[in-house]
């Protein structure tokens, strides 16, 4: 297990998701080594573009992790959260919304700083789910109440920032949009390395739509590139911000004069 956690802080994916799948299979099925590995399982997965197969991972993990630990458990919550942004890398925004407030609401009932930063990671989940029907303005005021609620600068709040940037170039208010981005940036950079892999490209998608809206095309189309390079690289082709960089670049190379 110990393994299988290292290998994905270190952005190995696809070891983590063999070493993770070996344990669960050497395990009994209601153990708790055999959920957590289906959960590291779940998450290598979906880093890998296999979003749809990272979601039979989840449900398989949490009837398991709902009998072992509890409906109100920390951990199933979590796993709940997690689930549920699988759905929207799916298309299926509306159920991520409704489970990642369904989340939100148990986890803003409990107690302690992991509660606190469920709910944080719930209702950022909300955001992108907002941002993703184009409610553009509704994710704005959830990402600025998260932010308010949690002033620690660490990736809930570079998650939360990204989601604000994102719901700012959804209302074409680029100017706001490239100075949240620019933050995000800078604290993406202060992060340690084990936390930056998962937002791989994340800052530049930011980046480059604010200056595309703001018509600096070029550096705009120099930020997509970058984030479709790293992207692929880090996730693969198919992972849902490979694909939504390349459609970046494809439309800043349809527009260029």
């Amino acid at each position: 297990m110990a393994e299988a956690k290292a290998l994905y802080e270190a952005g190995r994916y696809a070891e983590a998701e063999a070493e993770a799948r070996a344990v669960a299979r050497s395990r009994p099925q209601d153990d708790e080594y055999a959920a957590a590995a289906l959960n590291i399982a779940a998450i290598a997965t979906g880093a890998q573009g296999r979003h749809a197969e990272a979601l039979d991972t989840y449900d398989e993990a949490l009837p398991v992790f709902s009998r072992i630990f509890g409906a109100d458990h920390f951990l199933t919550l979590k796993l709940r959260s997690d689930r549920a942004q699988a759905m929207t890398a799916l298309g299926r925004h509306a159920e991520c919304e409704a489970e990642c407030a369904a989340v939100a609401e148990m986890a803003g009932r409990g107690t302690g700083p992991d509660m606190a930063r469920l709910a944080g990671a719930a209702r950022n989940g909300l955001v992108f789910a907002l941002n993703a029907q184009e409610r553009h303005q509704e994710a704005e005021t959830l990402a600025r109440q998260a932010l308010a609620a949690h002033r620690e600068r660490d990736r809930l709040s570079l998650v939360l920032r990204l989601g604000l940037a994102r719901s700012l170039n959804g209302q074409a208010r680029y100017e706001d949009a490239l100075t949240e981005a620019q933050g995000a940036g800078e604290l993406y950079r202060a992060l340690p390395a084990d936390q930056r892999h998962p937002d791989t490209g994340a800052v530049e998608v930011a980046l480059a739509t604010a200056l595309l809206g703001l018509h600096r095309t070029p550096e705009a189309r120099g930020r997509a590139a970058a984030a479709h390079d790293a992207c692929l690289t880090s996730f693969g082709p198919d992972h849902r911000r490979t694909a939504e960089a390349r459609t970046l670049l494809e439309h800043i190379d349809g527009t260029r004069p």
